[in-house]
């Protein structure tokens, strides 16, 4: 498993100290990851090859963050909200996944970071 937080969004949902994203605390998750056309073009914004709504743009700026470490900024609830995207996109779109890890992790040195994130809080 390879770590690509926000993506995963998705990273997604990462919080800066000096920037208010609690608005994403109560991100609907499900309707990202429910609908596949939607995660296809969130997961193509992270890459740089598609648009990307005001959260999309949101999210892809706080990869790197959460890539480094493990979501650290983001609450609780916003970690779970990252796992299940990050899951998402491992589960549908394995070749859009492939992808965000080699953008993202290219040399894997998160995988074991990933895989313990995803456990504890992918469920």
């Amino acid at each position: 498993m390879k770590l690509i937080l926000v993506i995963a969004f998705v990273a997604a949902v990462a919080a800066r100290p000096d920037e208010d994203f609690s608005r994403y605390e109560n991100f609907d998750v499900t309707q990202l990851t429910d609908n596949d056309r939607l995660l296809k073009a969130y997961t193509e914004c992270f890459l740089g090859n598609g648009k990307c709504t005001p959260e999309g743009n949101d999210f892809k700026n706080w990869i790197p963050q959460s890539v480094q470490d493990n979501c650290s900024k983001c609450s609780e609830n916003q970690k779970t909200l990252v796992a299940k995207v990050v899951i998402a996109i491992k589960g549908k779109l394995a070749d859009e996944w492939v992808k965000l890890n080699k953008l993202y992790n290219p040399d894997g040195k998160f995988d074991t970071s990933l895989s313990e994130f995803l456990e504890k809080y992918g469920h």
